[in-house]
């Protein structure tokens, strides 16, 4: 067991403290005041008992939050001892500066992470005293149900910092991807990639916002849960995409510039699963098998999504 300080209760703080809690983990909650707190902390058990009985949380689930949360006088009485602290305060870079300045100076030897969704962690490491301690650990939203865990270094993170993190990481459940410290990070350059395109498809009147949403569920979405892009790119051929990328050129040659990766493979004639590697590489003799995981994963998501039926927003 660890003491885990969570400096911010909010939705994703206090998601975040359901998870340590739920692990066994003792939870410190603080916020500015300690009565914010400790009204989060009675939402948050209050949700997992509601989660819980929604059998989206195991049995025991709420028990294990009511005993291990509590509710911190300060952020100073909260951080004092923690092993690990994660700061969960809003996206305002002079907020977060003050709230890590604070969490330093009480805590000088505990490693500390930051949700921080876009800001580069070196940007804020210089309001953290040792700043070696303090990398980005930026969860997903709901905390409690998105598996994937961002670990961002700056440049002056002690790497011997990681690793025990990313350990405590999967003990909650959860799978850590390290990334390089750059603005944006993975996920939100990826989703926000995205959303740019979607909506130029609106204002070009290309579909509608419904129709492109039914549109990514129901094929390119349908994938992601299993696969990522390059292996889903390896699975259709790089010679395909390449072809693709040719043709999208026709009338956005900037936009659908082919990446230079991409060309070096296809070049090489590394085209992708056919010819036994592309972006990702995978045993020849193991084909097969990745075919049958494709196909039992897509039909047991097709099951699941018959199962749950559409969601309020595609109702009709």
């Amino acid at each position: 067991m660890s003491i885990i300080a969570i400096v911010g209760s909010g939705y994703m703080g206090g998601g975040i403290a359901q998870l340590f809690a739920r692990a066994g983990h003792e939870v410190r909650l603080a916020d500015v005041s300690h009565d914010i707190a400790a009204s989060n902390l009675a939402r948050i058990v209050q949700e997992a008992r509601d989660f819980q009985a929604e059998g989206l949380f195991a049995p025991g689930s709420a028990d294990a939050v009511a005993a291990h949360v509590t509710a911190a006088q300060s952020i100073e009485d909260a951080v004092a001892g923690a092993d690990f602290i994660e700061e969960a305060v809003p996206e305002i870079i002079d907020v977060k500066h003050a709230t890590l300045r604070r969490i330093s100076a009480a805590a000088p030897t505990a490693t500390i992470g930051s949700n921080t969704s876009t800001i580069r962690i070196e940007l804020l490491a210089g309001a953290v005293e040792n700043p070696g301690r303090f990398f980005g650990v930026h969860f997903s939203n709901p905390a409690p149900f998105i598996p994937g865990v961002e670990v961002i270094p700056h440049p002056g993170t002690d790497p011997d910092r990681i690793p025990p993190v990313e350990e405590l990481l999967r003990g909650i459940g959860k799978t850590p991807a390290r990334v390089t410290d750059a603005t944006g990070f993975v996920l939100n350059r990826l989703q926000y990639a995205l959303f740019h395109e979607a909506t130029q498809l609106v204002d070009e009147g290309v579909a509608s916002t419904e129709d492109i949403d039914a549109i990514v569920r129901t094929t390119f979405g349908f994938r992601l849960p299993f696969f990522g892009p390059f292996a889903i790119a390896d699975m259709a051929g790089l010679d395909v995409y390449a072809f693709c990328y040719s043709s999208l050129q026709t009338e956005f040659a900037e936009r659908f510039a082919t990446p230079p990766s991409l060309s070096a493979l296809v070049e090489a004639g590394r085209l992708g699963t056919k010819t036994g590697g592309g972006f990702r590489d995978v045993a020849a003799d193991r084909i097969p098998e990745l075919v049958a995981y494709r196909n039992r994963a897509y039909a047991k998501m097709q099951a699941l999504v018959d199962e749950l039926g559409p969601s309020p927003f595609d109702e009709r």
